[in-house]
């Protein structure tokens, strides 16, 4: 079976582990390829960031801090203390020492050339990862975000900084993925939408993870177009978003923080949306009536991923609910 996961951030990178645990189990000649997010990257001290892409390659790994959510474990940040010292890069964005290893070499590839999707490639040799983790595209298209500001009048202002500055407490107005028009999807991107058997949209942020993935030219069209049924988990446990502030970006967007009103936003594919189905926690289940009537097929069920068995059992739910498997 051909898998192939969209997704961006902690919640993404746990679903992506999920999925792997649930394929070496009972699947075990299945490959998965996975989309990730791109916007929230960033330029900090001359450095290249990707949070998405790194967080599921250290989680795949093993060697995530689970505590924190995100970076390394064992980390020391001696580095971000000294060019904090000397005025550099943002003093509110940590960089541990251990990933800047990371940063430090992607940003030599690209340097020198070489396309992001390539420097991915290259990073997650390391590790033996079990999934192709794909950039969304290999252009920079990072998600700004306009803010009003308590002070008075609008702002924009890059997406980490709102969301790890300011911890999305500033009301944001809209969400901007500056040049993603111009933005091609990376190489293989299309081929793993296309050729897929099933393609599952992760529990991630609807709007700066998921969103900005579909914002990519022709990205969104693949999903719609694709023979393989298209699976969403939902991000919205009892009425509350599962990790971040993603609360505060369906504001934004005003949509509802609520598991029926996320999938009313990614819509049917029979209604011209991406999803096939929608699987939603247990303790949404008096909702699946709303959702049938926007013509999802779905599913209530236990989405906490607390442990190896919790995160498979949650990936074999979706891949039932997508047919593929009794």
């Amino acid at each position: 079976m051909r898998i192939t996961v969209i997704a961006g951030g902690v919640g993404g990178a746990r679903f992506v582990r999920g999925v792997r645990e649930w394929a070496r189990r009972e699947s075990p000649d299945s490959t998965i390829d996975v989309v990730v997010n791109t916007g929230d990257d960033a330029w900090v001290a001359g450095l290249r960031i990707t949070p998405d892409l790194d967080s599921i390659m250290y989680t795949l790994a093993g060697v995530n801090d689970e505590q924190r959510g995100w970076g390394r474990v064992g980390e020391t940040e001696r580095v971000s203390a000294e060019l904090r010292e000397w005025g550099v890069g943002w003093p509110w964005f940590t960089l541990g020492d251990l990933d800047l290893g990371a940063h430090i070499a992607r940003t030599s590839w690209l340097r020198e050339g070489l396309p992001l999707s390539t420097a991915v490639e290259r990073l997650t040799a390391r590790w033996p990862l079990g999934v192709r983790l794909l950039p969304a595209t290999d252009a920079e298209a990072e998600t700004h975000v306009h803010v009003r500001d308590p002070e008075g009048g609008d702002r924009v202002m890059h997406f980490q900084e709102w969301w790890t500055r300011h911890r999305a407490a500033l009301p944001a107005v809209r969400f901007e993925q500056r040049g993603v028009e111009q933005a091609v999807p990376a190489p293989g991107v299309l081929e793993a939408i296309g050729d897929a058997d099933v393609v599952l949209v992760a529990p991630s942020n609807p709007v700066v993870s998921i969103g900005t993935v579909l914002a990519v030219p022709g990205i969104r069209d693949a999903v719609r177009g694709t023979a393989a049924p298209v699976v969403g988990v939902s991000p919205i446990i009892g009425g509350a978003a599962v990790r971040g502030m993603a609360d505060a970006c369906l504001t934004a967007i005003g949509v509802r923080t609520a598991a029926d009103a996320v999938a009313g936003h990614y819509g049917a594919r029979s209604r011209g949306g991406v999803l096939d189905s929608w699987l939603l926690a247990e303790e949404d289940a008096a909702l699946v009536d709303d959702v049938r009537a926007l013509g999802l097929r779905t599913e209530a069920a236990p989405l906490w991923m607390r442990d190896s068995d919790t995160s498979a059992a949650l990936a074999r739910d979706a891949v039932r609910l997508a047919g593929v498997i009794d």
